[in-house]
């Protein structure tokens, strides 16, 4: 897979998180404002746009967020996940980030346990979905 970085919120991946978050899983409210200021990632397979994630700059030094991951469904299970979270640790590396937070879904967790995530023990919900904070030191 090719993963190219963009500094605006490409259309591609704009129709990734479409497809997964909103037609899959029934969110409502898919993009904010941290879209305006994220780095996007998106992940291409023969040209064709198959994953995605935003990393944002928190309040915290040295501390990212990575967000917004998502795989389209015909492409899951074959590594796409794990080489855009690997793809986007290194920016945040390069960047001089000492921190990884994700909010992930609760049910995605082992996943994220998978790419060196620890649960923070702090749960909550987004449109009634439950979600685990993590975070990965660097």
């Amino acid at each position: 897979m090719e993963i190219e970085i963009y500094l605006n919120l490409p259309e591609d991946a704009r129709m990734i998180r479409l497809s997964v978050f909103v037609a899959e899983q029934g969110f409502i409210r898919e993009f904010d404002d941290d879209d305006r200021s994220a780095i996007h990632l998106v992940g291409y397979e023969d040209g064709v746009p198959v994953a995605t994630c935003r990393i944002c700059k928190q309040g915290q030094e040295n501390t990212y967020l990575i967000g917004r991951i998502a795989v389209l469904k015909a492409h899951r299970g074959r590594g796409f996940g794990a080489a855009i979270v690997d793809r986007a640790t290194d920016v945040i590396r390069r960047s001089g980030g000492r921190k990884i937070l994700i909010h992930a879904q609760a049910r995605a967790k082992d996943f994220y346990r998978k790419q060196g995530f620890l649960d923070c023990g702090i749960g909550d919900t987004e449109e009634d979905c439950p979600h685990i904070w993590m975070y990965r030191d660097l």
